[in-house]
């Protein structure tokens, strides 16, 4: 293996083990509501942010991105979707649902695909629409068994797939800090709003709960920030593929936490509805790997 793939495998393996562990890092801030927490996240987040641009001198590469309108404004939304998926995901955590959350992010890649069909034209083969299909399947097996929506996974799962939705409009033409900035920075009014209905309804309660929470949340923006970057040099150095088999590792890591740390009720039908969606997981993923082995095998010799 090169050296620069056998880094980006580092890379990609590093920021999905410090995603998964983020439920672990949000026990800090147990007791501070869900609202609160994100804004202190995404105020922290953008202090990380103008720091690292000022480290790096990205300040022109920064302008270079304003001065596009359509690539801003596509940030914009990007923003405000990676913002309901982190509000999503941190509500989920802190109202222990954490398997839920895991199940969001198991269902991304189906999601992705659905997405590809329905905004860019794309087209499913047989395989993919079984493993689509049969996801599905486990998500119907789980409202039934517990006679509710997992509305919790399915937030995550269309609001990350809009996200990847959104910034494939932008392609490679923003680096990985000035876009992570400028999402940042767009998800700032709805924070403040969410920060000032924490204020109203029930008062700021961080510093209330102790150190570990004002600890917690100020770290937040690291928590952020890292796992991201890490990402964005990954995929600069390894393949799609390899990102597409590694991103199963955050909610594998995360479900173990859940029900086994966390002791979250696991009845048989959410077993079976988990069960569903990782076979669904398994036949997209053999799919994916049997075209690109098709696409790399020579041809026959002629004669």
């Amino acid at each position: 293996m090169a050296d620069q793939a056998r880094a980006g495998l580092w890379y990609a393996l590093f920021a999905y083990v410090f995603w998964a562990f983020v439920p672990v890092y949000l026990q800090l801030t147990k007791g501070v509501d869900g609202f609160e927490l994100i804004g202190w996240r995404v105020l922290s987040s953008i202090v990380v942010a103008l720091a690292l641009v000022a480290m790096t001198r990205g300040w022109l590469r920064l302008r270079t991105v304003l001065r596009s309108r359509r690539d801003t404004w596509t940030l914009v939304l990007a923003g405000h979707a990676v913002l309901i998926n982190w509000t999503t995901f941190v509500i989920g955590v802190l109202t222990d649902r954490v398997l839920e959350t895991s199940l969001g992010y198991f269902l991304n890649p189906l999601v992705s695909v659905v997405f590809a069909v329905l905004f860019l034209g794309e087209r499913l083969r047989p395989l993919q629409w079984v493993a689509v299909v049969l996801g599905a399947v486990g998500v119907g097996v789980m409202v039934v068994a517990y006679g509710e929506v997992p509305w919790i996974g399915l937030i995550i799962a269309l609001s990350f797939g809009t996200y990847g939705l959104i910034k494939k409009r932008v392609g490679g033409s923003v680096d990985a800090l000035s876009g992570f900035t400028i999402e940042t920075v767009a998800a700032l009014p709805a924070s403040m709003a969410m920060l000032a209905f924490a204020l109203v309804t029930g008062g700021l309660t961080v510093a209330a709960n102790g150190a570990a929470s004002v600890l917690g949340a100020a770290g937040f923006g690291v928590v952020t920030a890292v796992p991201l970057l890490a990402f964005a040099a990954a995929t600069r150095r390894i393949p799609l593929s390899w990102i597409a088999f590694a991103q199963y590792l955050t909610p594998t890591l995360t479900f173990l936490f859940g029900a086994f740390v966390m002791h979250e009720p696991m009845p048989s039908g959410r077993w079976v509805g988990f069960i569903l969606v990782w076979l669904s997981l398994v036949l997209f993923s053999a799919d994916l790997l049997g075209r690109r082995v098709r696409r790399v095998q020579p041809a026959p010799p002629l004669g």
